[in-house]
């Protein structure tokens, strides 16, 4: 049987289908042949892992056509799939699997794309309305159809030799002398400003967290597009024990998850290195704000989901509707620093 999983965009989808992808390894060990169609980056994520046999680089926003959406189709119709499971909700992705001639196609029943689906997978509903599920059980569900028996939804990632040594190389020069633990703070987000905490409150937690540590070693986390914003927060805090990632040549993805693996405590917005954090069981504040906390949940622990209980929220916005921003704003610096504390100390 040959079968093609189509992966989503985004790094926390990414590092959300992993229970999918260990189920279907699992259950068809040596019966199948896994074929995994992503973007490049979904490939730098997945490294060191072993569940796809082979995999085909697909963007089809992508200024290189090799890889884009009638390139990849034709590569599909030439090993023509059994079948096809589609874990982003697009219509796009159940487009690429009709076109590619997968026999069985799996996907949630979202988005006017059913009648593109051999076997579409209904979600929660309540009142008729579609109810907020994890981004982590929905594969799983997908994978249901195939007989894969439910899998844990614990997320998974591994490291490369290449990926050790990168952050070998980054905490040496960042903290020379230093060998307290690793506290990663990441206010990043792809999806909008909505989600970040700001520049003057993560510097702020930064110093709080430096003065209480003994020689710790706080480092704020970015990616290509983010590093003015590190910057800033570093050059604000003014301290040693307080470095960014924002002056490396190169942030791949597996220099950040070397990093995260590492690391004895994460303070994030809802944003993809949450799910890194995840992934390796570290111990982790997220700031919640906008994001219903249903729509990221997986088997971490420990793990603490900080929000504000407003009329507003969660709202799901990029930007905030009210431009007040008070889900994020209103967490104080002492309360997250307080659970990084106790995270700390409870998992010594």
């Amino acid at each position: 049987m040959h079968i093609v999983v189509i992966m989503p965009r985004w790094v926390g989808d990414i590092v959300m289908a992993t229970p999918l992808l260990r189920g279907l390894r699992r259950h068809f060990s040596g019966q199948a042949r896994i074929t995994g169609v992503m973007r490049p980056l979904a490939t730098d994520l997945l490294a060191g892992t072993h569940w796809f046999d082979h995999t085909i680089r697909y963007d089809r926003f992508s200024t290189d056509s090799a890889i884009r959406f009638a390139a990849v189709a034709r590569q599909l119709r030439a090993d023509r799939p059994d079948v096809a499971i589609i874990v982003p909700n697009s219509l796009s992705s159940a487009a690429l699997s009709v076109m590619g001639g997968a026999r069985r196609r799996i996907g949630m029943a979202m988005h006017w794309r059913q009648w593109l689906l051999t076997d579409p997978v209904q979600p929660p509903r309540k009142g008729g309305r579609i109810e907020p599920f994890s981004s982590a059980a929905y594969p799983v569900w997908l994978a249901e159809r195939l007989g894969v028996p439910p899998e844990p939804l614990r997320l998974e990632l591994m490291t490369t030799v290449d990926d050790e040594i990168a952050a070998d190389g980054v905490l040496t020069r960042l903290f020379p002398g230093r060998d307290g633990p690793l506290v990663i703070l990441n206010d990043n987000s792809s999806n909008g400003t909505s989600r970040a905490w700001g520049t003057d409150r993560l510097a702020k937690l930064a110093q709080w967290l430096a003065g209480r540590i003994s020689h710790a070693r706080i480092l704020v986390h970015c990616g290509p597009g983010d590093r003015g914003h590190a910057a800033d927060v570093v050059r604000t805090a003014a301290d040693a024990a307080i470095q960014g990632v924002h002056d490396e040549s190169q942030l791949p993805l597996g220099l950040s998850k070397a990093l995260v693996r590492r690391s004895a405590a994460m303070v994030t917005s809802d944003s993809g290195p949450r799910h890194l954090a995840a992934a390796f069981g570290v111990p982790t504040v997220v700031l919640l704000g906008p994001t219903d906390p249903r729509l990221g949940r997986s088997m971490h622990d420990p793990v603490v989901e900080m929000r504000i209980d407003l009329p507003c929220s969660p709202c799901g916005q990029p930007i905030c509707p009210l431009e007040h921003h008070d889900c994020m704003r209103l967490l104080s610096v002492e309360d997250v620093g307080a659970h990084v504390l106790n995270l700390l100390e409870t998992n010594r």
